[in-house]
């Protein structure tokens, strides 16, 4: 089965797939223009295995663009649209993508020419949403040339309008059994559908190449175990559809279970997610700790809307640790459970979570059916119950490898387990608790220091809206906790704050874990997904001042 059969193979088709910008879209307008867009790769002649990029905003285009792709046997690989030019061009670069789907606004850099540095990319189709922009110029429609300076030789590109390649392929009320077949050709298990690129927490991306059969199995295992949707269910997620975890929230999971996603285009601020609640209703919100936080900050602003959240009846956390004080908040304040989990790029999903009804703030919950986990040491050793380890997961929902990158596939990929990178515990009835980053964690008078842990006594202030901690060293070079400070609105006077937080650590920590050192800023360092950059913060400790 390809992701066409299994979205678009029953008798619903009357219901809402999508809710986007005051457009109710059913699952049959959905079908007919994932089929239009079949033909259109049909006729731009993209075989099986070549890679398509779509740098495309969450909308129907994104969704019905990616199920062609795929069930078609080309390779789709989404793109963040809020990288830098640099890093979209890196990894357009890396995937070696011959098409791009990309929306057509006119700073688009690669409209204006940043592609000539790709020689691969030779056709982009361009996503116009303003009515005078639906058609491109007959100039652009054509072909466009450049010449490679380093060794003067003519490269042609072609440059189409994703509406004029839509028109030519005109709507039908049933495609024929016999042209699903040749758009639609059976996959087979083993075959690359899309690359997922890691949201780079700690680094440069690495692209996860995953099977169709990847989506099946989080849908069987998460979504079935966890979010139990119901008939009428309307899923909206903050994080973006180029994400593992936004992929799964407003695409996958209602879509193969007959459910409506809320798309929104708009960098989700707590004001266009205030306004996408009160003109949507969902009932299941899926975000990161962060966007949780600043939605906690915009509720208690006077000068705010009010945040309604009367439709929900999940909420649901993942990209980091859910620090315990915001989930609690959050559950008094809305009375809504915030179900905290862990997943990850070269697993598609999540693989541990609280269930509804069984919340243990400051865990990932507890290991779903369909999955293994163990804790090793450095030595790859299992340790002792109840003691910390590296954490190593396996299902069948892992990602097959890193594109072009055997090492580093070698490294991470071992007899089916995937290494996580993350350092966790188990408690003795079954509840993980995440210690952080096995890279971001580091030793002070000798014993081990987890910034995950110290950030959860450090929030339980109210004058501290985030905070990071990060390895630092004293006067005499040992080792030491440098803790990074966001104050809420109402907290003024850095030095209380301090002496505080000093207060409150003594009480809540060990000596050896209390942080040494505070640092306020504005804001800190994030992925798009919402982690923090902790190697940013450390780089600024060692080089120069941080920029306050």
């Amino acid at each position: 089965m390809n992701l066409f059969e299994a979205i678009f193979n029953h008798a619903s088709l009357d219901r809402i797939a999508i809710l986007f910008e005051q457009r109710r879209i059913s699952y049959a307008e959905l079908r007919d223009d994932t089929v239009r867009v079949a033909r259109m790769l049909s006729e731009l002649e993209i075989k099986r295995g070549e890679r398509v990029a779509l740098l495309l905003n969450d909308s129907p285009e994104f969704i019905a663009a990616f199920i062609a792709i795929c069930s078609s046997g080309a390779i789709a690989v989404p793109i963040n649209m809020s990288l830098r030019l640099d890093e979209q061009l890196s990894i357009l670069n890396d995937c070696t993508a011959s098409l791009a789907i990309i929306e057509g606004d006119p700073s688009n850099a690669l409209l204006a020419g940043a592609a000539a540095q790709l020689s691969h990319l030779k056709q982009i189709v361009v996503v116009s949403r303003k009515q005078n922009q639906d058609s491109l110029t007959e100039d652009q429609t054509r072909q466009t040339r450049h010449t490679d300076d380093a060794d003067h030789e003519e490269d042609i590109r072609k440059i189409w309008s994703f509406a004029d390649l839509m028109n030519k392929a005109p709507a039908v009320d049933a495609p024929a059994a016999s042209e699903i077949l040749r758009l639609f050709a059976v996959v087979s298990e083993n075959q690359p559908a899309f690359i997922l690129y890691t949201s780079g927490s700690t680094g440069e991306p690495k692209g996860a190449v995953h099977r169709q059969s990847d989506i099946f199995y989080t849908n069987e295992t998460y979504c079935r175990e966890v979010l139990q949707l119901r008939d009428g269910d309307r899923l909206f997620s903050s994080s973006r559809l180029p994400f593992a975890y936004g992929l799964g929230n407003a695409f996958t999971f209602p879509m193969l279970n007959r459910c409506t996603t809320i798309l929104c285009r708009e960098k989700p601020s707590p004001e266009v997610i205030a306004h996408v609640f009160a003109d949507y209703r969902p009932t299941i919100f899926f975000a990161v700790p962060v966007v949780y936080r600043l939605l906690l900050d915009h509720q208690k602003n006077r000068h705010s809307p009010s945040l309604d959240c009367a439709s929900l009846r999940l909420c649901i956390s993942a990209g980091e640790a859910l620090p315990a004080q915001i989930g609690e908040q959050w559950e008094n304040a809305f009375g809504v459970p915030v179900l905290d989990g862990i997943g990850s790029t070269e697993m598609l999903h999540m693989w541990m979570s609280n269930h509804e009804g069984e919340v243990v703030y400051g865990s990932s919950g507890r290991l779903l059916q369909g999955y293994e986990a163990r804790l090793l040491d450095a030595e790859s050793q299992p340790v002792p119950p109840g003691t910390e380890g590296n954490l190593w997961v396996r299902g069948a929902s892992a990602a097959m490898r890193y594109w072009e990158r055997a090492e580093t596939t070698a490294t991470t990929f071992v007899d089916g387990w995937v290494r996580t990178g993350d350092l966790y515990r188990q408690n003795a009835v079954g509840f993980w608790f995440h210690m952080g980053r096995s890279d971001d964690c580091f030793k002070s008078s000798g014993q081990w220091i987890s910034p995950v842990e110290v950030e959860g006594v450090l929030l339980r202030h109210e004058g501290v809206s985030r905070a990071a901690v990060v390895e630092d060293f004293d006067d005499d070079g040992l080792p030491c906790a440098c803790a990074f400070v966001v104050r809420t609105e109402a907290t003024t006077d850095c030095a209380m704050l301090e002496q505080a937080l000093r207060d409150l650590a003594r009480t809540g920590l060990p000596r050896f874990k209390q942080p040494r050192r505070y640092v306020f800023v504005a804001e800190l360092p994030y992925t798009a997904t919402g982690k923090i950059q902790r190697f940013k913060l450390r780089e600024k400790l060692r080089g120069s001042e941080y920029n306050l």
